[in-house]
């Protein structure tokens, strides 16, 4: 993560298979650039979680359809578990088999939403 750019104003870049995912040091600096997102291990790769709060179901499901804005035109699109009072985000780059730095900009970026 070399870019001095904070996170939410990057943009993704397309990943090829084979692209190597971050080792462990880098995903600890790009977890210090995120709010409240954890690392968990998931069918053997890492990847980025985080659970936002709602009271009611349509503040999820709005949630879920500005994410899906912004996943779209990043290029990079995140497991989404809409529930009533919930909604759970999960993130990894399949192509690199783990995470990647476009884990943490589209994470970034879900954060700015949910701040608005």
């Amino acid at each position: 993560m070399s870019d001095p750019n904070p996170l939410a104003e990057r943009h993704c870049v397309k990943c090829e298979p084979g692209t190597p995912p971050m080792s462990s040091h880098e995903v600890g600096q790009g977890l210090e650039q995120l709010d409240g997102w954890t690392v968990e291990d998931s069918e053997g790769h890492m990847r980025l979680t985080k659970t936002f709060k709602f009271k009611g179901f349509m503040p999820g499901v709005e949630l879920v359809n500005r994410i899906a804005e912004v996943a779209e035109a990043e290029g990079h699109h995140p497991d989404v578990l809409l529930s009533y009072g919930s909604v759970t985000v999960h993130l990894f780059t399949h192509a690199a088999g783990g995470l990647t730095e476009n884990d943490f900009i589209l994470a970034a970026k879900i954060d700015q939403l949910t701040k608005s």
